[in-house]
């Protein structure tokens, strides 16, 4: 038996939900020059990718409070500011310019979980009208029954209600399901809503190791919860 079948005895989980940016998605690079044509925009320095990589993962308003704050997020933001750079934030970042790719493994893994009938969501604090575009534009939307992103819900990861939405909408217990993320909001998620979860070391964890989380497994490659 492969690693989850050791873990939901002998058979897969029911249900599996999906961060969507770090996780399935390296969108850094894109996130990144939208970023930065809005910093331009107001005749501000930009940022390296590799900060935006660390800044990414609360949503859209969070990270535009980020740049503007070169990721302080004890630094005080000028609010007409904020409402100006978020808004300019907005009108780029629906626009791909070809950065975005899909990790190995996510495909072959998403077809086996599709070939066995387990359901499949996308949970991510994405501005929620960018997420379905996203997924068509890589051709992974059709293994996704639900998707949950921000602004689909009054609460977003690290609260647990996004995944708790779900399961409520599939109709699985807790136990049931799969959560799959690569940063820390995920794996706190995760275990608010007592979901067993896997986390990738390749995603966006603000710097940080994930295995610090402690999460129920820490993997590399989506095709290691298969061996």
């Amino acid at each position: 038996m492969n690693v989850l079948q050791q873990h939901y005895q002998g058979t897969y989980p029911k249900l599996i939900m999906f961060d969507l940016d770090g996780t399935l998605v390296d969108s850094a690079p894109d996130i990144a020059i939208a970023v930065n044509k809005t910093l331009q925009d107001l005749n501000l320095p930009e940022a390296a990718e590799e900060s935006v990589r660390n800044w990414v993962g609360n949503g859209a308003d969070v990270l535009i409070r980020r740049a503007l704050t070169d990721g302080d997020d004890n630094k005080p933001v000028d609010q007409a500011l904020w409402d100006k750079a978020f808004k300019i934030l907005l009108e780029y970042y629906p626009y791909h310019h070809d950065a975005n790719y899909v990790y190995e493994g996510v495909k072959p893994f998403l077809s086996f979980m599709q070939k066995q009938a387990v359901k499949m969501a996308v949970v991510t604090n994405k501005p929620v009208e960018f997420v379905e575009p996203l997924l068509i534009e890589l051709e992974i939307n059709q293994y996704f029954q639900w998707i949950v992103g921000g602004g689909s819900l009054p609460q977003k990861k690290p609260a647990p209600e996004p995944l708790l939405y779900v399961l409520e909408q599939a109709n699985i217990t807790a136990e049931q399901a799969l959560f799959i993320g690569d940063s820390r909001n995920d794996v706190r998620a995760a275990k608010a809503a007592k979901v067993p979860c896997a986390a990738l070391t390749y995603g966006y964890n603000h710097g940080e190791s994930i295995a610090a989380e402690d999460p129920d497994w820490v993997i590399d490659d989506l095709r290691e919860l298969l061996k």
